[in-house]
């Protein structure tokens, strides 16, 4: 683990190709066979040493050929721009897994399992989630467009709500599960409609989840 101590609290959407649940929470292999994702947090405080990430918004788009831990993957790395030198130096430390024990976060083990990094775009992120809700809307300009919201029963169309608790996770402590649809454009190229989603509040540092 490197010298410097971080810590990002905030709230995360994450969706990817899989069925409503994602088997990939639970060991076992993606619904397709492969896994395809958009994933992004929005840092309501954090810090890594004495460089500030409040307020900043972070995402990636990734893509594995078959399971996330038989790795192959490669990953877009996107970054506020409103961060300045020093943040997105911090930031793309952290999402890199840079600076954390191993296995203690999302971050620091998809890292282990891409063979292709892409540049970071350091570019615009509206976003806005509401894990409680089930509901986030994302758009990075010219790269990517999603949305998540509830599942609906199939009967009488109300909102389902179901939730995900990982006590030893490495990304949430609990999260809501809904459904979303995304478009990616540039490096990775990825068109995901009513799968999986989740939601989630996120308390992280450098050790890992804080359950």
């Amino acid at each position: 683990m490197g010298d410097v101590q971080w810590a990002i609290k905030g709230q995360e959407f994450i969706h990817c190709n899989c069925a409503y649940g994602c088997p990939c929470q639970f060991n076992s292999r993606p619904t397709h066979g492969d896994c395809q994702a958009i994933g992004f947090v929005k840092i309501r405080e954090g810090h890594h040493g004495d460089t500030k990430l409040d307020g900043l918004n972070i995402g990636i788009v990734v893509r594995w050929p078959g399971a996330i831990h038989e790795g192959g993957g490669e990953v877009v790395p996107i970054v506020d721009e409103r961060a300045s030198e020093e943040q997105r130096e911090a930031l793309l430390r952290i999402m890199s897994g840079e600076d954390t024990e191993p296995g203690a976060t999302f971050f620091q083990v998809f890292s282990t399992t891409f063979d292709k990094v892409h540049d970071p775009v350091f570019t615009r992120i509206d976003f806005e989630v509401d894990p409680g809700a089930r509901m986030a809307r994302v758009n990075v300009p010219g790269l990517v467009e999603g949305r998540g919201e509830p599942i609906q029963n199939p009967v009488s169309g109300e909102e389902h709500r179901a939730r995900i608790t990982l006590p030893h996770g490495f990304e949430y402590d609990t999260c809501e599960v809904g459904r979303g649809w995304g478009e990616t454009q540039g490096p990775i190229s990825i068109s995901l409609k009513d799968s999986h989603a989740h939601f989630a509040s996120l308390n992280m540092t450098g050790a890992g989840v804080v359950h």
